[in-house]
């Protein structure tokens, strides 16, 4: 008994000591952020004496932080523009844009590997709703869907958000739901 102690103890420490913790939130870095509001600075540097860089107008623009300094957050957008912004236009809602190489629609489905619902084009921003560890449930509006998550910047690559145990019932349900579907359809 023990040694299974041991074990977990030393598998513990060393996921904690490889993880990168901002000095002043104790938040993993880099992490995933979006703007509180439409009127939004990046600076050079981490004071307001530092000579504006970018202006955001996008409420809930996703950003990731690279680094803490007090009240002023290091942060990159999806341009790889890097600049200062204070800790009070930030949010932890977790937002993404949507990016595809060819700008062709990404398909939004019902379930994964489900039915069609709609699409999305690219340069939207969605809110993450939930994601596994390739597909993520995203929200524009009252509208709703699962997308591949290689078509989202704002989220890691193996990134899980929100998934509790009954999504592998639901997820089995809308399967079925799908399955049905298709078979009186004849397709």
């Amino acid at each position: 008994m023990q040694i299974v102690i041991v074990l977990i103890s030393i598998i513990m420490f060393s996921q904690v000591s490889n993880a990168n913790i901002g000095k002043e939130t104790g938040l993993e870095i880099p992490r995933y952020v979006s703007l509180k509001s439409d009127d939004a600075n990046i600076r050079v540097g981490p004071s307001k004496n530092y000579p504006i860089e970018i202006k955001y107008i996008k409420k809930n623009y996703p950003l990731k932080v690279l680094d803490e300094y007090e009240e002023w957050r290091k942060v990159e957008d999806f341009n790889k523009n890097i600049g200062w912004i204070h800790k009070s236009l930030i949010s932890g809602i977790r937002t993404g844009i949507v990016l595809s190489n060819d700008k062709k629609k990404i398909k939004l489905l019902n379930t994964l590997d489900g039915n069609v619902i709609g699409e999305i084009g690219n340069g939207n921003i969605v809110f993450l709703e939930k994601c596994k560890i390739d597909w993520c449930l995203v929200s524009i509006g009252d509208f709703a869907g699962w997308m591949d998550k290689n078509y989202i910047w704002g989220v890691k690559e193996k990134e899980i958000i929100k998934i509790n145990f009954f999504q592998r019932f639901e997820d089995l349900y809308w399967k079925s739901v799908n399955y049905l579907n298709k078979i009186r359809k004849g397709i």
